[in-house]
């Protein structure tokens, strides 16, 4: 009975000091714990360091390091070149490799994920806006304005306007950005848009062309600019009677709507189109290239910076396509025979393109219709 009673006190005393000492070695581990943070956090020693070079001869980067790791067994954890991990001023988070390649040293890249935030989210709601705000747009302005008439109706005689290299380049360059434009829309909506409806695996085969068909259409896109500029580019050039045009936006704004003797070949709005796509697709082209040939000239932010400038640009070279689409065919009557047969109706090239047409008439090159030359008459009024 006695040993019972002195075993239940020697028990009892044990717990009590247990629970006397529990708390305080928890709080010794929170301290613990802390100081390691702390230290991880620090910078190495000599505070901080640019450009740690890697095995290979390469560099982590330039930018100033701080320690984060310390290797397995190494010696002294105050010594950085026993440090495989690093975080940079800029946010990287970098390691050792043992390639001369330092980019692939990076483990976590912050940016990454506003780059990430804008592709999946920011560019589909800009992007979305854009094209679907256009068309709404012009869905409403035909539906209250209506189509741009010729105002003396057709006469039955036409005038030159595209020869068939200018023809011959336009629907190249059409036809090629038109691919260019849906494959790119196939991957930025494809996911959110398209895989509720085909699902994964017709997804896949669909994103896969729109990869090869946007690569491989950019070819041509790129010719087609190029000649387009060579082409047009000194017909495109500002002059003082574009502020006429520009005025009354070509008559919709007011003003003589019926004829605008001032126009050649091109009015203002055309001069801006024309701008807008050479310095558009330029922009586009350079920025696609760079894209297709990752790291050439710049690391993982500059091809970030690219896919964005890629992007936005893309977007809004859609938007003016479809509105130079819209007026071109439905939008303004006589209008598409310009780049359909290459010849234009003779009331349309006075109403549109006054100074132009005059120029044709008095070179013989309005046609009678039955094909015969003809100096031409002006159109009814």
């Amino acid at each position: 009975m006695k040993h019972s009673i002195l075993a239940a006190a020697g028990l009892g005393r044990s717990l009590t000091a247990l629970l006397v000492l529990l708390p305080l070695l928890l709080a010794t581990a929170g301290l613990s714990q802390a100081a390691e943070n702390a230290q991880v956090g620090a910078p190495a020693e000599g505070g901080k360091q640019a450009g740690a070079p890697a095995p290979g001869g390469g560099q982590v980067g330039a930018q100033s390091e701080h320690q984060l790791y310390k290797a397995p067994g190494a010696a002294s954890p105050a010594s950085k070149e026993q440090v495989n991990i690093y975080r940079t001023e800029d946010g990287l988070i970098t390691g050792r490799v043992s390639i001369p390649d330092p980019k692939l040293a990076v483990l976590v890249q912050p940016a990454g994920r506003d780059w990430r935030e804008f592709r999946t989210l920011i560019l589909r709601i800009v992007g979305g806006v854009f094209i679907v705000g256009t068309v709404l747009a012009l869905a409403a302005f035909l539906l209250f304005k209506g189509r741009v008439r010729i105002r003396g109706g057709r006469s039955g005689r036409t005038v030159p306007r595209f020869n068939a290299l200018e023809r011959g380049n336009h629907w190249l360059t059409a036809t090629s950005f038109i691919v260019l434009a849906i494959s790119g829309l196939v991957v930025t909506f494809g996911r959110p848009l398209l895989l509720p409806l085909i699902g994964h695996e017709s997804l896949t085969i669909l994103s896969q062309a729109a990869k090869y068909g946007h690569n491989f259409f950019s070819v041509p896109f790129v010719i087609g600019i190029a000649v387009m500029f060579l082409l047009w580019a000194w017909d495109n050039l500002p002059e003082r009677a574009d502020w006429a045009w520009i005025k009354t936006a070509g008559g919709l704004l007011g003003g003589d709507e019926a004829h605008h003797p001032e126009v050649g070949r091109f009015n203002a709005g055309q001069k801006m189109l024309f701008w807008f796509i050479i310095l558009g697709g330029a922009a586009l082209s350079v920025s696609g290239y760079l894209l297709m040939a990752p790291f050439a000239v710049t690391g993982i932010g500059g091809m970030q910076i690219f896919h964005i400038a890629h992007a936005l640009i893309g977007a809004v070279l859609i938007t003016g396509i479809i509105a130079h689409i819209y007026i071109g065919s439905v939008g303004m009557e006589g209008a598409f025979s310009a780049m359909g047969s290459g010849r234009v109706d003779e009331n349309w090239a006075y109403e549109h393109h006054g100074r132009w047409y005059e120029e044709m008439r008095d070179r013989g090159l309005v046609s009678s219709g039955d094909g015969r030359g003809t100096t031409g008459r002006l159109p009814a009024e």
